[in-house]
């Protein structure tokens, strides 16, 4: 093989190892004016308020007894009496729940000597606003010794909360619009939305008080529900 041919073949076996090394490598082929994406991150927030419809509520019965036997029987029948009476004044029995029993022997001052046992049980229940009045009344007829409320809330809470959710996305837009007018970029489409926590509702002016009649009236006041949002768009 003469000179010219082992130049030749030198230099094709040369550019075959320049095509590999940039298939290899194909970052060192790349324009070198590429630009990295923009993004701008952004912190929405919504809130929607709405009426309360429903209020929740617990009554106590409290009971003695010689015997922690006797204590518990008393109790049990002073708390259906009060289950009936609930019953009968229009409460659902899927709205009623037991949510506390407990016994304890009662003793001497010098708690040498027991001298006898209480029993206690409480009973929660959840009616229309408009219902509490008549509610409350009959368990205290029937002999609760202790009420406990009203703890308020809006029955359909859920599409409360989607509407605080779409303010959210707004403002997040609104926000992510002015930070790009700013920057001089033109605001793309969203790339990601995570959702932030979800916080309970907050009531404002929800208040039981007396009326003149035997039973108590409830003001509903408002409640209001809190969304964020954090979303991506990309500008340019």
């Amino acid at each position: 093989m003469n000179r010219l041919h082992r130049t030749l073949l030198l230099a094709g076996l040369l550019l075959a190892a320049a095509a590999i090394a940039g298939v290899a490598q194909p970052h060192l082929a790349q324009s070198a004016d590429a630009s990295p994406s923009k993004t701008i991150t952004v912190t929405g927030s919504g809130s929607a308020v709405g009426v309360p419809d429903t209020a929740s509520w617990e009554f106590t019965v409290d009971s003695r007894g010689a015997t922690a036997t006797a204590a518990l029987s008393a109790n049990a029948d002073a708390e259906n009496a009060v289950v009936s009476a609930l019953k009968a004044a229009g409460v659902d029995a899927a709205d009623l729940q037991t949510t506390d029993v407990s016994l304890s022997p009662q003793t001497t001052q010098d708690g040498t000597k027991i001298v006898g046992y209480a029993a206690s049980s409480s009973v929660s229940v959840e009616v229309p606003i408009d219902r509490s009045g008549a509610v409350v009344d009959a368990a205290v007829k029937a002999g609760a010794d202790g009420v406990s409320g009203p703890s308020l809330t809006v029955s359909d809470q859920d599409a409360l909360y989607d509407t605080a959710l779409k303010k959210a996305i707004a403002n997040a837009r609104d926000k992510a619009t002015t930070i790009a007018g700013a920057a001089g970029m033109t605001l793309g489409p969203v790339q990601t939305v995570v959702e932030g926590s979800a916080p309970g509702p907050v009531a404002f002016g929800a208040a039981a008080k007396a009326s003149d009649s035997t039973q108590i009236t409830v003001e509903p006041g408002t409640q209001e529900t809190d969304a964020t949002v954090t979303v991506t768009y990309s500008a340019a």
